[in-house]
């Protein structure tokens, strides 16, 4: 795409612009993937508030096609990460070779792309899940004394199975932090499966046509962090946040009786980065506790650990937290 040069006179112009885009994009990637709209939504809002997202769901459910639609929606580069036991960090990274002149070269790893899809990371061990991980909070990488920047943007949607656990190595909660979501993808109503049967069993091209480039992303990832917020919604998110804690003085008698570990301050502040993004996605100047709310699911659900008398009772984490919003 063409040079993205600003074409607005004024900050509300431009959120209007990108409420506009948004529809725009979201029409594109209906037009490849069927449904999945709470989940297309949490992406990009992932993407637009410079966040990386973990997708849970079972295999078969298009995770790979709807990253690699929106890479082309967006217009950007993508790459797809399979992780298993014996991947070392250097099959991610890149590795340092000799070539014919006997001097070192630099061979970039899958990590470099705007949208990578990091498969199954927990079938990987922890030393190669730490390399994606320092990538994705430094957005560089060092190899050999030299550090390369990895483009931008960079997004990564991270996947995991959660049928099989037999030789896998769950992330552990500080790793889960980085996170801004954990989107759950579920199984299709049945009329969608309908749809995305006759639609695969075709012998026929989909042509998606590019919104965005990387240059326009960047300018709306700045500028939902200028999208004001009043005070008093940041005090609803710290509070909300500080009701997940069962050692908090105000904490709920739901969380000190089912939550063993309370989300940190990181889910505030992706929970008031989310509710900008969203607000501005839907036309809006400024989020409200709907934003907020709209988004508090997949920001908080792996930041919130349940007791064993949840597991005891069959409660899910989801239902637990809406009990607090």
């Amino acid at each position: 795409m063409e040079k993205f040069v600003n074409p607005y006179k004024d900050e509300v112009e431009a959120l209007s612009a990108l409420g506009e885009r948004y529809g725009k994009i979201r029409a594109e990637i209906a037009k490849q993937i069927v449904g999945q709209e709470d989940v297309v939504e949490s992406i990009l809002v992932s993407i637009f508030s410079r966040g990386h997202a973990l997708l849970v769901g079972v295999p078969g459910l298009a995770k790979t096609l709807l990253v690699q639609t929106l890479a082309k929606v967006l217009d950007l580069s993508f790459s797809r990460i399979q992780f298993t036991p014996d991947l070392m960090p250097s099959d991610i990274t890149g590795s340092e070779i000799l070539d014919q002149n006997r001097t070192y070269k630099f061979l970039q790893g899958p990590v470099f792309a705007h949208l990578v899809l990091a498969d199954e990371i927990n079938r990987t061990p922890p030393k190669t899940q730490a390399a994606l991980l320092e990538a994705m909070q430094e957005k560089k990488v060092t190899v050999g004394g030299t550090t390369y920047s990895l483009p931008s943007p960079f997004f990564v949607l991270a996947t995991q199975n959660p049928i099989e656990q037999e030789g896998t190595y769950p992330l552990p909660e500080a790793q889960l932090d980085r996170f801004m979501f954990q989107v759950r993808l579920g199984y299709p109503s049945k009329a969608e499966e309908i749809a995305i049967v006759k639609a695969t069993t075709l012998d026929k091209d989909v042509v998606l046509e590019p919104v965005m480039g990387e240059e326009e992303i960047a300018f709306f990832q700045h500028l939902v962090r200028q999208v004001p917020v009043p005070d008093s919604l940041y005090g609803y998110v710290v509070d909300l946040v500080a009701s997940t804690r069962p050692d908090a003085p105000d904490a709920p008698e739901i969380t000190r009786k089912y939550i063993s570990w309370g989300a940190g301050p990181r889910a505030s502040q992706y929970l008031i980065v989310g509710a900008k993004c969203h607000a501005a996605l839907h036309g809006k100047f400024t989020p409200d506790k709907e934003d907020v709310r709209a988004v508090a699911l997949p920001a908080l659900r792996h930041r919130v650990v349940k007791n064993y008398k949840a597991e005891a009772e069959g409660l899910g984490i989801d239902e637990i937290l809406r009990n607090l919003f």
